[in-house]
């Protein structure tokens, strides 16, 4: 029976991971969020410093016409003194055939350029604001506007200053709030697994109750579910209630249907037996064939139904250990050894296992000289592998596949009907596993069985 395909991601790694994305993406846009109002917020604080020494300028410009502030107490900031240290103004006559300008010593010989030259537009009260290159090739925040004193002239009064301060405090700013975003996002993250793994908790229990009827350690769900879980637990139990009586009812159905088909068998069977007449040996030859043929088809339909039940576990090493016990009686000249890993268990029910490890050491024992080993053990694709090999005659390459096919006996000095290969390989499938034929390390045949496993039991 082919199993549902996986998807690559459960459905608690597909929450976390969608709670985890979409946390961290809502913190990074409230991140940049917050940076871009710090930075309108830090930057509009500079604007106003800038704007008060523009409008002391503006006033002593308005005030005493040519003769412009020259004093720093004038605009109580030291650095316009200091040649080259970030902060300059600058008032340049614009009514005159030759502009007249007048301008802090810290800009020493250098000029500062216009806004409105390299496309800035002034706002409602004829302000401009924007960022050039100082005289030091530092990027300067700059505002500047255009007064008309009258009879005293037209001026343009402009005041820039490095704005490497409000970078740094932009920058310090981001990076504290990287860091408290950052441990906010892992406190978050680690919030949303806790929730995921509480939240699937339920799923997880009626999953281990699942399995554990799956292994045959329980009959039904057990234990309190959430109101959504809850009616699913209930239809699994009626699930499980319901096929096992069908598997009884089709049990039942077989045996009637046995015991109806093979009395009239045997009484034909008794009847051609008195006459000696071609005839009556046809007719007991064709009973024969009707008798293993029904035998062969009630078995697998029996069989059929024993593979359909839920929760059947059949533990290995018993088993083989009681076959192993009879058919050393039975094969007395033969030397029967075992070894298998503790603990193995087969997904199924116990007479088919018997019935098919049964039919393969029997076989074994059959046409043994000497010695007939039995191996088991779990491979790592979830089967089970049990191996039965003897030291006789072997079969050729060739043949081996015959000795498969339903009603083929390679050799008719040994007793039996020629079912014993193919029922194996047959109730083998209804399982989902496989019979192979391959030759012995002993020099015979090895018949090699794979079945589901079943959980291993606890030591």
């Amino acid at each position: 029976m082919a199993l549902p395909r996986r998807d690559a991601l459960s459905i608690p790694t597909r929450l976390f991971l969608s709670a985890a994305f979409w946390s961290v993406l809502l913190l990074l846009i409230a991140g940049a969020g917050l940076v871009a109002a710090f930075r309108q917020t830090t930057e509009q604080a500079f604007d106003d410093r800038l704007s008060v020494y523009l409008k002391a300028l503006v006033a002593d410009v308005a005030l005493s016409g040519d003769e412009a502030p020259t004093s720093p107490g004038q605009l109580g900031e030291p650095l316009f003194e200091l040649t080259r240290s970030g902060w300059y103004w600058q008032v340049t006559r614009m009514d005159g055939a030759t502009p007249q300008m007048r301008a802090s010593r810290s800009l020493f010989a250098s000029r500062l350029p216009r806004l409105a030259d390299i496309g800035v537009r002034a706002d409602q009260s004829g302000l401009r604001k924007g960022y050039i290159e100082g005289p030091d090739g530092r990027n300067l925040r700059m505002i500047e506007r255009v007064i008309d004193v009258g009879d005293d002239g037209t001026y343009l009064v402009q005041v820039a200053a490095t704005n490497e301060d409000v970078e740094l405090e932009i920058r310090k700013f981001t990076l504290t709030l990287a860091l408290a975003f950052g441990i906010l996002a892992l406190a978050l993250v680690g919030t949303t697994a806790l929730q995921v793994r509480f939240g699937l908790r339920p799923l997880r229990l009626l999953r281990g109750e699942v399995a554990a009827i799956r292994r045959g350690d329980g009959e039904k769900i057990a234990g309190s579910y959430p109101q959504d879980l809850a009616p699913l637990a209930g239809e699994l139990n009626l699930l499980i209630a319901s096929n096992r009586e069908v598997v009884e009812r089709a049990r039942t159905q077989v045996g009637n249907l046995a015991h109806a088909l093979k009395t009239p068998l045997s009484v034909i069977s008794n009847e051609a037996t008195t006459d000696a007449s071609p005839l009556g040996g046809k007719v007991r030859e064709q009973v024969e064939v009707m008798r293993d043929q029904v035998t062969y088809y009630l078995d697998r339909a029996r069989q059929a139904a024993r593979s359909s039940v839920i929760g059947a576990i059949t533990e290995v090493e018993p088993s083989l250990d009681a076959l192993m016990r009879t058919f050393e009686k039975l094969h007395s000249r033969v030397d029967f050894d075992f070894d298998g890993a503790p603990g193995l268990r087969f997904r199924g029910e116990r007479q088919d296992f018997e019935d098919m490890a049964g039919n393969l050491i029997d076989n074994a024992g059959k046409w043994a000289a000497s010695q007939v080993a039995v191996r088991a053990f779990r491979r790592p694709d979830e089967f089970i592998e049990i191996s039965v090999e003897d030291d006789g005659p072997g079969l050729p390459p060739e043949r081996r596949e015959e000795a498969m096919t339903r009603g083929r006996r390679l050799d008719e000095t040994k007793p039996g009907s020629g079912l014993g290969l193919s029922i194996v390989a047959d109730l083998a499938r209804v399982y989902g596993g496989t019979l192979r034929l391959e030759e012995a390390s002993m020099g015979g045949l090895r018949a090699v069985l794979r079945l589901p496993a079943g959980e291993i039991a606890p030591s």
